[in-house]
C-alpha cells in the first residue's frame, strides 16, 4: 500500500509512518489483499479526510469509528457515503438533527466532501475494514495512528471544535487539550442510541464557537 497523503499531514505524521507498528499495518493490508480479501475504502481513498482538510484548515473534527463495510459505501470520510448511495441510519439522523437545529432542508446528498473542504476533518479512528466484517481492522494499528493525529491537532492547532458522538468517541477526550480546544459531546446518532442524539444542536454550537473566534462558520447544508 502506497501511503498517499496530503503534504502538510505527511510532514506532521512522518514520525508515525516511520514507526514499526505502521510498517506492520501496511504489511497486514498487503497480506489481506494477497489473500483475496476485499478491503474498504478503495486504496486511493484511505487518507481522503487528510487530502481534503489540510492541517492548517482544520476547524472541527467529527470522529467516526470504522468505515462502512458494504460495497460502494466507504469513501474515506467518517459518516459519509457517495452521492446516490442511500444514507445509512446514523447519517440520516445527523441530517435530521441539522434540519431541526438550523431550520434548513437537506437536499438528499450524502457525500460530506463539502464539509471537509470547509475545515471539518471527518476522521474515522480506524481507516480500513474487511468487506462485510465490521471492526475487522480494529486492532491492526490504526487507532495508534489516529490517536497521533488527534494529539497533533491538540498540540499544534488552536480553537478546534471536537464533536464526540458516543462513548467510543468520548474516550478520546483524554488526548485533547481542553484549554486550547472545544469539546461537544452527545450520544451516537445511531438508532441504537434511542434518539438520544437529537437535540444536541452541535451544528449551531460549532458555528457559534467558530464565529466567536473570528472564523468562518461551516455551511452544513448539502
Amino acid at each position: 500500500m502506497e501511503v498517499r497523503i496530503e503534504d502538510s499531514w505527511k510532514k506532521a505524521l512522518q514520525d508515525e509512518f516511520d514507526k514499526p507498528y505502521f510498517a506492520s499495518l501496511v504489511n497486514f493490508l498487503h497480506e489481506e489483499k494477497a489473500g483475496g480479501k476485499v478491503i474498504f475504502p478503495p486504496g486511493g481513498e484511505i487518507f481522503k479526510a487528510f487530502e481534503l482538510t489540510p492541517v492548517d484548515k482544520v476547524k472541527a473534527v467529527i470522529l467516526g469509528q470504522d468505515p462502512y463495510h458494504g460495497y460502494g459505501q466507504a469513501m474515506g470520510l467518517s459518516f459519509s457515503v457517495p452521492d446516490g448511495v442511500p444514507a445509512p441510519p446514523s447519517l440520516k439522523n445527523v441530517f435530521k438533527e441539522i434540519e431541526s437545529d438550523l431550520g434548513i432542508k437537506m437536499s438528499g446528498r450524502t457525500d460530506l466532501e463539502p464539509w471537509a473542504r470547509q475545515g471539518v476533518l471527518l476522521l474515522n479512528t480506524v481507516l480500513t475494514v474487511r468487506k462485510g466484517e465490521p471492526a475487522s481492522h480494529g486492532k491492526i494499528g490504526w487507532r495508534e495512528f489516529t490517536d497521533a493525529v488527534i494529539r497533533y491537532i491538540s498540540d499544534n492547532c488552536k480553537g478546534v471544535v471536537f464533536l464526540l458522538w458516543g462513548n467510543f468517541a468520548r474516550s478520546k477526550k483524554s488526548i485533547i487539550d481542553i484549554n486550547k480546544h472545544y469539546i461537544l459531546e452527545a450520544a451516537h446518532p445511531s438508532p441504537l442510541a434511542g434518539g438520544a442524539f437529537f437535540g444536541c444542536r452541535h451544528f449551531s454550537k460549532t458555528n457559534g464557537i467558530l464565529e466567536g473566534a473570528g472564523k468562518q462558520p461551516i455551511n452544513w447544508q448539502l
